[in-house]
Protein backbone atom coordinates (compact mmCIF):
# COMPACT_ATOMS: atom_id res chain seq x y z
CA UNK A 1 0.00 0.00 0.00
CA UNK A 2 3.13 2.41 -0.33
CA UNK A 3 3.37 4.96 2.00
CA UNK A 4 -0.86 5.41 3.10
CA UNK A 5 -1.89 3.89 6.01
CA UNK A 6 -5.65 2.69 5.71
CA UNK A 7 -8.39 1.90 8.53
CA UNK A 8 -11.60 -0.02 7.80
CA UNK A 9 -14.74 0.74 10.19
CA UNK A 10 -17.53 -2.03 9.90
CA UNK A 11 -20.71 -1.71 12.22
CA UNK A 12 -21.99 -4.40 13.63
CA UNK A 13 -25.07 -6.13 15.00
CA UNK A 14 -25.48 -9.77 15.08
CA UNK A 15 -23.91 -10.25 11.64
CA UNK A 16 -22.09 -13.73 12.09
CA UNK A 17 -23.40 -14.77 9.11
CA UNK A 18 -21.17 -12.90 6.55
CA UNK A 19 -19.02 -11.25 8.87
CA UNK A 20 -15.80 -13.66 7.94
CA UNK A 21 -16.23 -12.89 4.01
CA UNK A 22 -16.59 -9.25 4.88
CA UNK A 23 -13.34 -9.73 7.16
CA UNK A 24 -11.53 -11.84 4.39
CA UNK A 25 -11.85 -9.68 1.81
CA UNK A 26 -10.22 -6.37 3.55
CA UNK A 27 -7.20 -8.44 3.93
CA UNK A 28 -6.01 -4.90 2.10
CA UNK A 29 -5.88 -2.85 4.77
CA UNK A 30 -3.76 -1.63 7.72
CA UNK A 31 -6.57 -1.62 10.81
CA UNK A 32 -9.78 -3.19 11.07
CA UNK A 33 -12.20 -1.54 13.48
CA UNK A 34 -15.77 -3.63 14.21
CA UNK A 35 -17.50 -0.80 16.00
CA UNK A 36 -20.55 -2.78 17.41
CA UNK A 37 -23.88 -2.52 18.93
CA UNK A 38 -23.44 -5.09 21.34
CA UNK A 39 -24.22 -8.31 19.71
CA UNK A 40 -25.58 -11.74 21.29
CA UNK A 41 -24.29 -13.56 18.76
CA UNK A 42 -20.86 -14.82 17.35
CA UNK A 43 -19.61 -11.81 15.73
CA UNK A 44 -17.71 -10.88 18.18
CA UNK A 45 -15.51 -13.41 18.48
CA UNK A 46 -15.57 -13.72 14.43
CA UNK A 47 -13.83 -10.31 14.44
CA UNK A 48 -11.18 -10.83 16.90
CA UNK A 49 -10.19 -13.87 15.14
CA UNK A 50 -9.35 -11.96 12.07
CA UNK A 51 -7.54 -9.51 14.04
CA UNK A 52 -9.82 -6.57 14.34
CA UNK A 53 -9.94 -4.28 17.01
CA UNK A 54 -13.41 -4.70 18.77
CA UNK A 55 -15.34 -1.65 20.29
CA UNK A 56 -18.38 -1.22 21.87
CA UNK A 57 -21.28 1.67 21.60
CA UNK A 58 -25.03 1.26 22.40
CA UNK A 59 -26.48 2.41 18.93
CA UNK A 60 -28.59 5.48 18.96
CA UNK A 61 -28.38 6.36 15.22
CA UNK A 62 -26.33 5.27 11.80
CA UNK A 63 -24.89 9.47 11.98
CA UNK A 64 -23.59 8.76 15.35
CA UNK A 65 -22.33 5.81 15.79
CA UNK A 66 -20.18 6.23 12.43
CA UNK A 67 -18.69 9.88 13.91
CA UNK A 68 -18.01 7.96 16.97
CA UNK A 69 -16.23 5.12 15.15
CA UNK A 70 -14.32 7.76 13.41
CA UNK A 71 -12.80 9.03 16.18
CA UNK A 72 -11.28 5.48 17.29
CA UNK A 73 -9.15 4.90 14.37
CA UNK A 74 -5.26 4.95 14.44
CA UNK A 75 -4.02 8.68 14.33
CA UNK A 76 -1.53 7.18 11.43
CA UNK A 77 -4.54 6.65 9.02
CA UNK A 78 -4.65 8.19 5.77
CA UNK A 79 -7.73 6.56 4.59
CA UNK A 80 -11.03 5.66 5.82
CA UNK A 81 -13.15 2.96 3.94
CA UNK A 82 -16.32 2.34 5.90
CA UNK A 83 -18.39 -1.28 4.47
CA UNK A 84 -20.98 -2.48 6.12
CA UNK A 85 -20.88 -5.94 7.25
CA UNK A 86 -22.84 -7.27 4.80
CA UNK A 87 -20.81 -5.72 1.76
CA UNK A 88 -17.93 -7.83 0.48
CA UNK A 89 -14.68 -5.54 -1.78
CA UNK A 90 -13.87 -7.98 -4.70
CA UNK A 91 -10.53 -8.52 -5.78
CA UNK A 92 -10.99 -5.75 -8.66
CA UNK A 93 -12.73 -2.87 -6.70
CA UNK A 94 -9.64 -3.75 -4.02
CA UNK A 95 -7.05 -3.26 -7.02
CA UNK A 96 -9.13 0.03 -7.93
CA UNK A 97 -9.08 1.89 -4.39
CA UNK A 98 -5.36 0.80 -3.97
CA UNK A 99 -4.52 2.97 -7.10
CA UNK A 100 -6.50 5.46 -6.58
CA UNK A 101 -4.97 6.44 -3.26
CA UNK A 102 -1.77 6.17 -4.13
CA UNK A 103 -2.43 9.09 -6.88
CA UNK A 104 -0.70 12.11 -6.42
CA UNK A 105 -4.08 14.50 -6.22
CA UNK A 106 -6.80 12.29 -5.18
CA UNK A 107 -10.52 13.68 -4.06
CA UNK A 108 -11.29 13.61 -0.29
CA UNK A 109 -14.00 11.34 -0.93
CA UNK A 110 -14.83 8.24 -3.13
CA UNK A 111 -18.73 7.31 -4.00
CA UNK A 112 -19.15 3.28 -4.88
CA UNK A 113 -22.13 1.27 -6.58
CA UNK A 114 -23.05 -1.72 -5.26
CA UNK A 115 -23.98 -4.72 -6.39
CA UNK A 116 -27.71 -6.36 -4.39
CA UNK A 117 -28.03 -9.70 -4.20
CA UNK A 118 -31.25 -11.19 -3.86
CA UNK A 119 -32.68 -15.05 -4.16
CA UNK A 120 -28.60 -15.93 -5.85
CA UNK A 121 -28.61 -13.02 -8.59
CA UNK A 122 -27.92 -9.95 -8.87
CA UNK A 123 -31.10 -7.82 -8.68
CA UNK A 124 -29.79 -4.48 -10.75
CA UNK A 125 -33.21 -2.80 -12.07
CA UNK A 126 -35.08 -3.88 -9.02
CA UNK A 127 -32.71 -2.60 -6.99
CA UNK A 128 -32.71 1.31 -8.55
CA UNK A 129 -29.07 0.93 -9.74
CA UNK A 130 -26.89 2.97 -9.46
CA UNK A 131 -27.06 4.54 -6.47
CA UNK A 132 -23.76 5.92 -5.58
CA UNK A 133 -22.57 5.48 -1.77
CA UNK A 134 -19.95 7.12 -0.08
CA UNK A 135 -17.46 4.38 1.10
CA UNK A 136 -13.86 5.89 0.85
CA UNK A 137 -12.30 9.29 2.24
CA UNK A 138 -10.11 10.67 3.66
CA UNK A 139 -9.17 11.03 7.19
CA UNK A 140 -10.25 13.97 9.07
CA UNK A 141 -11.54 14.93 6.27
CA UNK A 142 -15.51 13.91 6.21
CA UNK A 143 -18.39 14.06 8.65
CA UNK A 144 -21.77 12.26 8.87
CA UNK A 145 -24.94 13.56 9.20
CA UNK A 146 -28.73 12.46 9.47
CA UNK A 147 -29.52 9.78 11.72
CA UNK A 148 -30.76 7.10 9.02
CA UNK A 149 -29.72 6.99 5.03
CA UNK A 150 -26.58 9.14 6.14
CA UNK A 151 -25.18 11.88 4.49
CA UNK A 152 -21.49 12.34 3.90
CA UNK A 153 -19.76 15.85 3.44
CA UNK A 154 -16.77 17.07 2.79
CA UNK A 155 -14.66 20.17 1.60
CA UNK A 156 -12.69 19.11 -0.73
CA UNK A 157 -13.34 17.27 -4.00
CA UNK A 158 -15.21 14.29 -4.45
CA UNK A 159 -14.83 11.18 -6.68
CA UNK A 160 -15.98 7.77 -8.26
CA UNK A 161 -14.83 4.56 -7.97
CA UNK A 162 -16.09 2.44 -11.18
CA UNK A 163 -15.97 -1.27 -9.24
CA UNK A 164 -18.63 -2.40 -7.30
CA UNK A 165 -19.31 -3.52 -3.81
CA UNK A 166 -20.68 -6.95 -3.57
CA UNK A 167 -23.82 -6.22 -0.95
CA UNK A 168 -25.70 -9.31 0.50
CA UNK A 169 -28.62 -7.52 1.99
CA UNK A 170 -31.01 -10.51 2.87
CA UNK A 171 -28.01 -12.52 4.26
CA UNK A 172 -30.46 -13.38 7.47
CA UNK A 173 -33.18 -14.15 5.88
CA UNK A 174 -36.55 -12.09 5.17
CA UNK A 175 -37.68 -12.21 8.91
CA UNK A 176 -34.81 -10.12 9.74
CA UNK A 177 -35.38 -7.87 6.80
CA UNK A 178 -38.77 -7.31 7.70
CA UNK A 179 -37.54 -6.58 11.15
CA UNK A 180 -34.98 -4.26 10.40
CA UNK A 181 -37.18 -2.13 8.41
CA UNK A 182 -39.90 -1.95 10.72
CA UNK A 183 -36.85 -0.14 12.95
CA UNK A 184 -35.81 1.99 9.38
CA UNK A 185 -39.22 3.25 8.58
CA UNK A 186 -39.84 4.76 12.12
CA UNK A 187 -36.37 6.05 11.92
CA UNK A 188 -37.23 7.44 8.50
CA UNK A 189 -40.74 8.77 9.35
CA UNK A 190 -39.26 10.84 11.97
CA UNK A 191 -36.40 11.88 10.17
CA UNK A 192 -39.14 13.04 7.25
CA UNK A 193 -41.13 14.78 9.60
CA UNK A 194 -38.50 17.27 9.78
CA UNK A 195 -37.67 17.40 6.30
CA UNK A 196 -40.48 17.78 4.55
CA UNK A 197 -41.30 20.93 6.34
CA UNK A 198 -38.25 23.07 4.68
CA UNK A 199 -38.44 24.10 1.11
CA UNK A 200 -37.95 22.10 -1.69
CA UNK A 201 -35.98 23.45 -4.82
CA UNK A 202 -36.95 22.43 -7.96
CA UNK A 203 -33.25 23.10 -9.76
CA UNK A 204 -31.77 20.91 -7.05
CA UNK A 205 -32.87 17.96 -9.46
CA UNK A 206 -30.66 18.95 -11.63
CA UNK A 207 -27.52 19.39 -9.02
CA UNK A 208 -24.22 18.05 -9.68
CA UNK A 209 -23.93 16.90 -5.85
CA UNK A 210 -25.30 13.43 -5.87
CA UNK A 211 -26.84 14.21 -2.12
CA UNK A 212 -28.95 17.34 -2.60
CA UNK A 213 -30.12 15.52 -5.74
CA UNK A 214 -31.31 12.73 -3.87
CA UNK A 215 -32.78 14.61 -1.06
CA UNK A 216 -35.14 16.75 -3.27
CA UNK A 217 -35.75 13.66 -5.41
CA UNK A 218 -36.70 12.27 -1.86
CA UNK A 219 -38.57 14.87 -0.67
CA UNK A 220 -40.91 15.64 -3.60
CA UNK A 221 -41.72 11.88 -4.11
CA UNK A 222 -43.06 11.79 -0.30
CA UNK A 223 -45.29 14.61 -1.52
CA UNK A 224 -47.05 12.40 -3.80
CA UNK A 225 -50.00 10.68 -2.84
CA UNK A 226 -49.78 6.79 -3.25
CA UNK A 227 -46.08 7.09 -2.88
CA UNK A 228 -45.53 2.90 -2.57
CA UNK A 229 -47.39 2.31 -5.73
CA UNK A 230 -45.25 5.08 -7.46
CA UNK A 231 -42.14 3.43 -6.40
CA UNK A 232 -42.95 -0.10 -7.27
CA UNK A 233 -43.76 1.01 -10.67
CA UNK A 234 -40.88 3.29 -11.28
CA UNK A 235 -38.65 0.76 -10.05
CA UNK A 236 -40.32 -2.58 -11.52
CA UNK A 237 -41.64 -1.14 -14.96
CA UNK A 238 -39.84 2.21 -15.67
CA UNK A 239 -36.51 1.03 -14.15
CA UNK A 240 -36.66 -2.81 -15.30
CA UNK A 241 -37.20 -4.62 -12.37
CA UNK A 242 -39.09 -6.92 -14.66
CA UNK A 243 -36.05 -8.05 -16.24
CA UNK A 244 -35.13 -9.79 -12.92
CA UNK A 245 -37.63 -12.10 -13.20
CA UNK A 246 -39.48 -13.81 -9.89
CA UNK A 247 -36.56 -12.39 -7.49
CA UNK A 248 -37.07 -8.84 -9.45
CA UNK A 249 -41.01 -8.82 -8.69
CA UNK A 250 -40.43 -9.84 -4.93
CA UNK A 251 -38.21 -7.48 -4.14
CA UNK A 252 -40.37 -4.40 -5.51
CA UNK A 253 -42.66 -5.28 -3.88
CA UNK A 254 -40.73 -5.31 -0.84
CA UNK A 255 -39.45 -1.73 -1.33
CA UNK A 256 -43.21 -1.45 -1.99
CA UNK A 257 -44.07 -1.99 1.65
CA UNK A 258 -41.06 -0.61 3.30
CA UNK A 259 -42.44 2.72 1.53
CA UNK A 260 -45.75 1.75 2.33
CA UNK A 261 -44.53 1.41 6.32
CA UNK A 262 -42.86 4.36 6.47
CA UNK A 263 -46.11 6.44 5.21
CA UNK A 264 -47.87 4.69 7.89
CA UNK A 265 -45.87 6.10 10.53
CA UNK A 266 -45.16 9.56 9.22
CA UNK A 267 -49.17 10.15 8.94
CA UNK A 268 -49.40 8.65 13.04
CA UNK A 269 -46.35 10.86 13.83
CA UNK A 270 -48.43 13.73 12.34
CA UNK A 271 -51.64 12.90 13.93
CA UNK A 272 -49.78 12.79 17.00
CA UNK A 273 -48.32 15.91 17.22
CA UNK A 274 -51.59 17.68 15.72
CA UNK A 275 -53.20 16.69 18.99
Amino acid sequence: MGDSFMSAIILTYNEENILAKCLSALNFVDEIIVFDSFSTDKTLDIARDFGATVIQRKFDNYANQRNAALKEISPKSDWVLMVDADEIVPQELKTEILSTISESNPAFLYRVRRKDMFQGKWIKQSSGYPTWFPRLFKNGEVRVEREINEEYFTEGKEGKLMEHLIHFPFNKGLSWWFDKHNRYSLMEAEKLKEELNEEVEIRDLLSKDPVLRRKTQKRLIYKLPFKPWIVFIGLYVFRGGFLNGKAGYTFCKLRKTYEWMIDLKLKELSENYSK
